[in-house]
């Protein structure tokens, strides 16, 4: 017998609502993520990030969002803690985007075009690691 899985809690930067919604339906099905709260811009994610530093474990941004940008939610991640960890999940991830992120201090980016099944693999890694 097993104890109670940990759950891996998740904040989700998205503006776009049957994305947010079949996302947080995959990873919650698929990996121990539980979504926590979502913003639909980036004044929404700066603040709920900022304002609850202790209430996640992973932040999932997008990139383009109704109003304002996902690099500005990243920019309000900097001083997270270590065991905190933020990933891209965006239609432009290309080169420089991926290296914008890097410089941002970014955990991982994710194509949402096909790269999906990495963001799982992804997350059920981070599973893991807050189980050990």
């Amino acid at each position: 017998m097993t104890g109670p899985q940990v759950r891996l809690k998740t904040f989700i930067v998205e503006d776009n609502a049957t994305i947010r919604e079949n996302l947080i339906d995959t990873l919650e099905e698929l990996t121990c993520v539980q979504a926590v709260g979502t913003a639909e811009t980036e004044l929404e994610g700066r603040q709920w990030l900022t304002q609850n530093k202790n209430l996640w474990n992973l932040a999932i941004v997008d990139l383009f969002l109704q109003q304002g940008t996902g690099l500005g939610v990243l920019e309000s991640c900097q001083g997270r803690r270590a065991n905190q960890k933020v990933i891209v999940l965006s239609n432009y991830a290309t080169a420089d985007i991926r290296l914008r992120c890097a410089q941002l201090g970014v955990d991982a980016v994710f194509d949402k075009s096909n790269e999906i099944d990495a963001l799982v693999t992804y997350c059920l890694e981070q599973c893991q690691h807050s189980k050990d």
